[in-house]
C-alpha cells in the first residue's frame, strides 16, 4: 500500500525549516541543502513542493506574517480602546520576548535580500503597507474617540511610530548590551502616552 503523504505538512515542515535555519545561520547559509537537511528531507523533495529558493524563503516569509497577523488580530480585537489597541501592536512589533526576537531576525535577515530580489521586495511593501495602514486607522480611531492630544497630521504620526518600532527593534538586535527589552517596551510606551 502506497504511504500517503500530507503535501500541505510537507510544505509547512519545509518553510519552517528554512525559518529555523534563517534565524539560527543568517539567510545567506539558507541554502537548498541547509533547509532540506533541517527539515529531514532530500533536496528532491524541496524541488517537488517549492520551484526555488526563493520561493522557499517568499513562502516562509510568508507563513511567519500570518502567524504574526492572527495573533495581532486577537489582540487589537480585544483591546478596549482604540490607543490601547494601538499600544498593543506596537509592542507586538517589537522583539521583547524569545519568539518575537525571533521573528524579527527572520524580517531584518529579508531586508538586505529584499534591495536585490524585487518579489522578496514586494512582500516586504505589501506587509509592511498593511501594518502602516493598521496603525494609521487605530490613530483615526483614538482622535475620533478623543484619546489623542493635539491634531497633528495622523499620516506622519504613524510614520513615526513605525520608524521608532524599525528602530527599537534593530538595536534591541545589534545592541544587547546597550538596550535591554524592558528599555525598549518603555521607551515604545512612553511614546505612545505623548499621543
Amino acid at each position: 500500500m502506497p504511504k500517503i503523504v500530507d503535501h500541505d505538512e510537507r510544505r509547512r515542515e519545509v518553510m519552517s525549516a528554512a525559518r529555523r535555519v534563517i534565524v539560527r545561520d543568517g539567510i545567506d547559509a539558507a541554502t537548498t541543502r541547509a533547509i532540506a537537511k533541517e527539515a529531514g528531507y532530500s533536496n528532491g523533495v524541496l524541488a517537488h513542493y517549492f520551484a526555488d529558493k526563493d520561493e522557499i524563503l517568499l513562502s516562509a516569509l510568508r507563513q511567519s506574517h500570518e502567524r504574526i497577523r492572527a495573533r495581532l488580530t486577537a489582540k487589537v480585537e480585544s483591546a478596549p480602546t482604540a490607543l490601547a489597541a494601538l499600544r498593543e501592536l506596537l509592542l507586538d512589533n517589537l522583539p521583547l520576548d524569545a519568539d518575537r526576537a525571533q521573528e524579527t531576525r527572520l524580517e531584518v535577515s529579508f531586508w538586505s535580500r529584499s534591495l536585490a530580489a524585487e518579489r522578496l521586495a514586494e512582500v516586504q511593501r505589501a506587509e509592511a503597507a498593511e501594518l502602516r495602514a493598521a496603525v494609521r486607522e487605530l490613530l483615526g480611531r483614538a482622535r475620533e474617540a478623543g484619546e489623542l492630544r493635539g491634531d497633528g497630521d495622523l499620516e506622519d504620526l504613524a510614520e513615526e511610530l513605525l520608524a521608532l518600532v524599525d528602530g527599537l527593534s534593530l538595536h534591541l538586535m545589534l545592541y544587547p548590551d546597550r538596550l535591554s527589552r524592558e528599555r525598549a517596551g518603555r521607551i515604545m510606551l512612553a511614546a505612545i502616552e505623548r499621543l
